[in-house]
């Protein structure tokens, strides 16, 4: 997919996901964001940076744990992302956490500027992954520290199949790449490739729960990564893709409900000690 139109799809479908991201999805990601903060080991005082933070759940807990002494900055791609996460620091009055609107593989910030960057489950949107690897390596400062969070390998994910049910009825695919960053040390490579040191990966399951068949499709088509073919479906089109995606998941019903099976990977590193 050309990159231009792999951007545009994903920061307009997250546009529209932002008012459901955190009732669709907080639960099911909290392994993945504990993960990655315990990795982080965050100190009072820092400064961190999140990239594609969504609306801002981990950078709120970073916020929380470098204390009213250090800072985060937290940048998406979304627009309407950004705006629900500012609107949330205001409301819970956090002081030490802002927000802007960026692209992860062009960080409008300056050489050595971060103590840590942290990027919890937003690299496999990107089309040039490594870029803004590179890009995390370049704002950090000597010694810096990186955690980043993919989801694992598509046959761990139990949910893998929404991609192919929606490819199938548009011309492009939504999110080609998604897991090629989950592939046995592809994502350690990457951090490796771009010089980072002291490189760690975890991988670990983590099922996805949901109560009924609307809240498992509504995770799948309103939580970003298809929102916006989603969106321009007519009711029959919805209505196919909905039950090929319930029959896709139904090996892992329990009840009324479904345990589906899902996978993270997530690696930490650390910059070099002198540039």
């Amino acid at each position: 997919m050309e990159p231009r139109l792999q951007r545009r799809i994903q920061r307009y479908g997250w546009d529209l996901a932002a008012a459901e991201y955190e009732p669709l999805w907080q639960s099911q990601l909290a392994p993945a964001h504990a993960k990655v903060l315990a990795c982080a080991a965050l100190n009072a005082g820092e400064r961190v940076l999140d990239v594609a933070c969504g609306t801002g759940l981990v950078t709120f807990a970073a916020a929380s744990a470098v204390e009213s002494s250090g800072e985060v900055l937290g940048v998406d791609l979304s627009d309407q992302m950004v705006d629900a996460a500012s609107r949330r620091a205001l409301e819970r009055k956090v002081s030490n956490a802002t927000f802007a609107r960026m692209d992860a593989e062009k960080l409008e910030l300056p050489d050595a500027s971060f103590d840590v960057v942290l990027c919890a489950l937003g690299l496999m949107f990107m089309p040039h992954p490594e870029l803004a690897v590179r890009e995390m390596r370049r704002v950090l400062r000597p010694g810096g520290r990186l955690v980043i969070a993919v989801w694992g390998e598509r046959a761990a994910c139990g949910w893998s199949t929404l991609f192919s049910i929606v490819d199938a009825e548009v011309t492009t695919e939504v999110c080609p790449l998604f897991f090629d960053m989950g592939k046995p040390d592809v994502l350690a490579r990457v951090c490796r490739d771009e010089k980072f040191e002291n490189v760690e990966q975890f991988r670990f399951a983590a099922p996805l729960n949901y109560a009924d068949d609307d809240a498992a499709c509504g995770a799948a088509f309103m939580g970003g990564p298809v929102a916006l073919a989603w969106s321009r479906f007519d009711a029959p089109v919805r209505a196919r893709v909905r039950a090929r995606y319930v029959e896709s998941i139904a090996a892992w019903r329990e009840k009324q409900g479904y345990r589906v099976p899902g996978e993270f990977v997530v690696v930490a590193a650390s910059a070099p000690a002198f540039r």
